[in-house]
């Protein structure tokens, strides 16, 4: 695999960077560093992994409904373990990072930063270098004032919701806002049954026919209502330089389709608010404008944008990334469908819920003869598999090759494919 390009930064302090043809005999990974300290009282918490040569570091779980779960293929971020890391304040107070996870640092006890106060994070890697940013102070301070969703056509034609924002400097004169959020939404399976299957005593090879005991038995496990949370993975920026007012009003940080599911029940959008130096604002506009334009680095980490972090003794090394210290304000919302689409069908549910049915056995897989079956794989061995939900008897004769019961794939069935069963701490119905 070889790869030939050429970044330019239009930022003075982020640098443009020229990527030689690399292959996999040459390539060397550098360190990326990516953080976001916040006047938040927290346990803070600092990336470090390796740049890799793979193109698409995007780790994705595709429901496949004819696979047990955990066997689909997954590529994982190349993290930096056993690192030294700490936040050296106004180059005295020093705050102490440790490895919780594989490649996230975590303060030891919480802190926030505070206006007038210069942080930098330090770094000493397993193999002895050390890393030390640039000094880093607040910009300024700035609340959202409120969080609202409407019903609008976006730019596309598409019908949907917006989520706006209004807000206000409560401390300088910030111009720089940078947006992520958290969305939280309920899910409720459509083809759920108080009764399951159970099957025991199952051998697949026994001979002449395959043994075992199937049962329909009253559901042990309440799987029917779960909650899913999704953080953003977009760059939302806001620069109120040319306004006459600093204030922000009708800000819309995210649209959501009517036709997507997460919005069919109950759902909640925690929006926060940072503000940014000038710095970190070309950084992320940077790294924005690689995704939209389809930039062969716009999945990897952080993308092959030079840190605010150097080396010491080499400050010409290759780090990747971005530290920033930011305030930051938060709010959260809930709204049902109905409460913007009244009396409306609701957005369909993500797969085919079809009701099916098969055999419940089939050939033993020692059976030496032949065997010409062109029917669909038997119940048994899908419940084996985990892959289908009861749903009751047959009595229509649904399937090619009718049997004794009609099931679904196990995600119309089973919340938990989607989400998790436990209510959320925040959560209000």
């Amino acid at each position: 695999m070889v790869l030939t390009m050429g970044i330019v930064l239009f930022s003075s302090c982020l640098e443009e960077i020229d990527l030689e043809t690399f292959s996999e005999e040459n390539f060397v990974p550098n360190l990326v560093v990516e953080a976001t300290l916040t006047d938040e009282l927290k346990i803070q918490t600092i990336y470090l992994s390796r740049s890799d040569i793979r193109t698409d570091l995007e780790t994705d779980t595709i429901y496949n409904p004819y696979l047990p779960l955990g066997l689909g293929p997954r590529d994982s971020v190349n993290v930096e373990r056993f690192a030294n890391v700490s936040v050296k304040i106004n180059g005295t107070t020093d705050m102490n990072f440790r490895e919780t996870a594989a490649g996230i640092y975590t303060s030891d006890s919480p802190f926030a930063v505070e206006t007038g106060s210069a942080y930098e994070v330090i770094i000493q890697t397993n193999d002895g270098s050390s890393y030390r940013s640039v000094p880093l102070a607040l910009e300024g301070k700035a609340e959202i004032t409120d969080v609202y969703a409407e019903r609008t056509t976006n730019e596309f034609g598409i019908e949907g919701v917006m989520i706006y924002v209004d807000g206000s400097a409560s401390n300088g004169q910030p111009e720089n806002y940078r947006y992520t959020f958290e969305e939280t939404y309920k899910i409720i399976a459509p083809v759920w049954d108080d009764e399951e299957f159970q099957l025991t005593n199952y051998d697949p090879c026994a001979l002449p026919v395959p043994t075992y005991d199937l049962e329909i038995i009253p559901r042990t496990i309440q799987n029917q209502v779960c909650y899913n949370t999704v953080p953003s993975n977009t760059i939302v920026l806001n620069n109120t330089a040319e306004r006459s007012e600093s204030a922000i009003t009708r800000f819309p940080v995210h649209f959501i389709s009517r036709d997507d599911f997460i919005i069919s029940h109950r759902y909640s959008i925690e929006v926060s608010q940072f503000v940014e130096d000038a710095d970190a604002y070309s950084y992320y506009s940077a790294l924005s404008s690689f995704s939209q334009s389809g930039n062969i680095f716009s999945q990897v980490q952080p993308g092959s944008l030079r840190a605010n972090v150097s080396r010491e003794g080499d400050p010409d090394e290759l780090v990747l990334g971005f530290v920033e210290v930011a305030s930051v304000s938060k709010q959260r919302i809930f709204f049902n469908y109905e409460d913007l689409f009244p009396g409306e069908e609701l957005p369909p549910y993500p797969f085919n819920c079809n009701l099916q049915s098969s055999l419940e056995s089939h050939v033993s897989y020692c059976f030496q003869g032949m065997s010409s079956s062109t029917c669909p794989q038997s119940i048994i061995e899908r419940v084996n598999l985990g892959l289908i939900s009861y749903v009751g008897l047959n009595d229509q004769g649904i399937g090619s090759c009718p049997g004794p019961y009609v099931y679904v794939f196990s995600i119309c069935g089973d919340c938990t494919l989607l989400g998790s069963k436990e209510v959320p701490e925040f959560w209000i119905d």
